[in-house]
């Protein structure tokens, strides 16, 4: 086909589509027609309308903007796609995430010294335990009711939610404020999760991220980390408050950071495992069966449904990418849903095989900015999915369409209605 008669580039913009689940047809056309789109970022949902930016849907090209931190920046504009407000930029670079190589790797490695494997792997017998609790609980309410349950209030939001905790060592009072600032952060853009935004003086909706609207998280972080500094524990943020290298500032910043993107990675790609395991039960009888191994399967499912749908850089200098000359200061977007579909690197990628070896997918990013609780989130979803197959009297079978996220960032489910009897 030339380029004349190409169709024409699709909106993948919009986070009102993804209410409706993700667009994979839509990424097929830009995989096999458009590998790097343009597209208008327009008003929507009260946001103001932005400069555009270049949407990246091949495997390949996800991965070199991902590695190539020289050329695509995190820190010159920030990774989400909407522009900050000019004088809030200064405040968002101070997260890791926002950063480039070195200082981003001195960061890291700050964070690592708390983020061991062995810390994770000693909590491992508390989140089966409560994984085992939830679903338990979960299937107790649907029998005792109409035989469904959604999924989500019942096990994963307080599956992720609890675990995080433990992990960063917040007291057991205080931890509905996790989920509180996480629906605000991750949700705003649907008014279910975050309710209407908060507007400034001239009406404008206000950044989640910017230092206002993060003015109560930073103050618990700074609290936190004082009484850990008088009443140290097995936990990362006893680990961090102790840290000389680390300033206060840094330590806020990656306390926002692992409540944020700790919290939602789990949050959102457990309720979305068990629904691919629901849509296809024909790829979950070998699981049950025990002919397939958790850990694979939780891959595949993470292919399958990625927990987050896209990251913005920003081109530092000319290039091109796919045949598209890129200028420097140009938005440069990769859509990790799409990549994990490209026909180029997955044989029969719409397909959910949970034996699927080697699979590259991309739904923990690669490079520098790769996700540093990958082994935290693989060990959780591994754990929930051995003990669901222990605890529900079946495959899950859905009772209902789910309830999806108004968001262009998070693959995230509001409910997941299951027949669990």
């Amino acid at each position: 086909m030339s380029v004349r008669d190409a169709p024409p580039v699709p909106d993948v913009f919009d986070p009102r589509r993804y209410a409706a689940g993700v667009p994979h047809d839509d990424y097929r056309v830009l995989r096999d027609h458009h590998p790097v789109a343009w597209q208008e970022e327009t008003e929507v949902l009260g946001w103001p309308a932005g400069p555009g930016f270049w949407a990246v849907t091949r495997h390949a090209d996800v991965v070199r903007v991902l590695k190539d931190a020289g050329t695509y920046s995190s820190y010159v504009g920030a990774t989400q796609i909407r522009d900050p407000d000019p004088e809030d930029l200064p405040f968002i670079r101070r997260m890791m995430l926002n950063q480039d190589p070195p200082g981003h790797g001195r960061l890291r490695r700050l964070v690592s010294r708390a983020f061991t494997p062995g810390r994770v792997d000693r909590f491992a017998a508390v989140a089966r335990e409560r994984a085992r609790t939830l679903l338990g609980g979960a299937v107790e309410a649907a029998r005792a009711g109409d035989g469904t349950v959604d999924l989500v209030s019942a096990v994963t939001d307080e599956y992720a939610l609890l675990n995080l905790a433990d992990l960063l060592g917040v007291p057991e009072g205080d931890r509905r404020l996790l989920l509180r600032w996480t629906r605000r952060v991750i949700g705003y853009q649907d008014p279910d999760e975050a309710g209407p935004p908060v507007l400034d003086g001239d009406g404008r909706p206000v950044n989640p991220r910017s230092p206002a609207m993060l003015a109560d998280m930073f103050a618990y972080a700074g609290q936190l980390a004082a009484y850990k500094r008088r009443y140290p524990a097995d936990d990362i943020m006893t680990t961090l408050a102790h840290d000389a290298e680390l300033a206060a500032a840094e330590l806020e910043m990656f306390f926002f950071l692992l409540t944020v993107a700790g919290n939602d990675t789990v949050r959102a790609a457990a309720p979305g495992g068990l629904l691919a395991l629901a849509e296809h039960p024909e790829a979950c009888e070998p699981l049950r069966a025990g002919k397939v191994a958790v850990a694979s399967a939780v891959d595949e499912l993470l292919r399958w449904h990625p927990p987050v749908l896209t990251f913005r850089r920003t081109a530092v200098r000319d290039t091109e990418l796919a045949g598209r000359v890129i200028r420097a200061g140009d938005k440069v977007v990769v859509f990790h849903a799409s990549a994990n579909r490209d026909e180029r690197v997955f044989h029969a990628p719409d397909r959910l095989d949970l034996t699927r070896s080697p699979n590259p997918h991309v739904s923990f990013g690669d490079g520098p900015h790769v996700c540093l609780g990958a082994h935290f989130a693989r060990l959780q979803l591994r754990l929930l999915h051995e003990e669901a197959l222990r605890v529900l009297p079946g495959p899950p079978r859905l009772a209902g369409p789910p309830g999806r996220l108004v968001s262009n960032f998070v693959n995230g489910l509001k409910s997941l209605p299951l027949r669990l009897t």
